[in-house]
């Protein structure tokens, strides 16, 4: 089978200025032709997802790992999942911190009785894998804080949607010459957030595979978790419907419930696609012959490539 690869870092309202456009192609293009070399090297979906969250928690431009944003009382608290679509194995980690790619634990998990650790148990099992402490701090992520601080965090969240180069939840999804299907998610969260809150990245609502088809999702985390879209497109696939109703009918639902939000998928047909009722999602994908992206895509916007 003719390997398939997309992936996101973000949705939300505008990427601003051109130079912001440009900032993200260049290095979303560049992600993507590394690990597509990896999936036609025969290395398995699993791993390269594995491999792509890694490489974009590590670019600070992102709102993953490196460059993470700070919640209310100036702490980086992560989280990240993994889905497994051949063996249909979810794992993930909530809330860590202290560690340069949380989607590592999510990793680790998919082979442990305990698949989503939190917390205190995700701080252990570092530990346990004996993986280095990591401050994933950047000055442009310390600034807005600080500048956040002193009007009392009258934002609803951060400026990591979009708004500015520096922007969004990362994920990735993959289907491997055997076939197979995964997705991974990685989010340093909203951004001022109170302690202890949970995002849809680490949730079956944000990232789901099966045989069938997987999922990333990206946006408001907390309108993904009420449509529970990722877990709704791939269930709704693997009932039957095609990648393109399943996408149709669950974006006509979320736009009803007025969210904000986008998805990127690849079904086990090859079928590269991703969509949004936010006004711009940042994604790029490759079909087997070229790269393409979703950047300046017009509000409302949905994908389907080719089989």
């Amino acid at each position: 089978m003719q390997p398939k690869l997309i992936i996101h870092s973000g949705a939300g309202s505008s990427l601003g200025e051109k130079g912001g456009v440009e900032l993200v192609r260049n290095s979303l293009h560049k992600i993507l032709e590394k690990l597509y070399k990896l999936l036609v090297d025969d290395q398995s979906a699993l791993d390269v997802v594995v491999r792509g969250c890694q490489l974009l928690e590590d670019d600070p431009i992102f709102n993953a790992g490196t460059g993470s944003v700070l919640q209310s009382d100036g702490q980086i608290r992560m989280s990240a999942s993994l889905m497994d679509g051949l063996n249909h194995r979810f794992s993930g980690a909530i809330n860590v911190s202290r560690i340069k790619n949380p989607i590592d634990l999510a990793k680790a998990l998919q082979s442990s009785p305990d698949r989503v650790l939190s917390d205190h148990g995700a701080a252990e099992l570092v530990r346990e894998l004996q993986l280095p402490v990591y401050n994933s701090l950047t000055d442009k992520r310390l600034n807005e804080w600080q500048q956040e601080r002193q009007q009392n965090f009258s934002k609803s969240m951060a400026n990591i949607i979009a708004e500015s180069p520096g922007s969004g939840t990362i994920g990735v999804v993959a289907l491997d010459k055997e076939g197979r299907l995964a997705a991974g998610t990685s989010t340093g969260g909203k951004g001022f957030e109170k302690i202890g809150r949970v995002s849809d990245s680490a949730m079956p609502a944000g990232n789901y595979a099966t045989g069938s088809a997987a999922v990333s999702c990206t946006g408001i985390g907390e309108d993904i978790i009420d449509e529970c879209l990722a877990a709704k497109i791939v269930i709704r696939v693997t009932d039957g419907f095609s990648i393109k109703a399943a996408f149709e009918r669950s974006f006509a639902e979320a736009h009803k419930h007025n969210r904000d939000l986008g998805a990127i998928a690849i079904d086990a047909n090859g079928i590269i696609a991703w969509g949004k009722t936010s006004d711009v999602i940042l994604a790029a994908f490759h079909d087997g012959k070229e790269i393409g992206d979703s950047l300046e895509a017009a509000k409302g916007t949905f994908i389907f490539t080719a089989e």
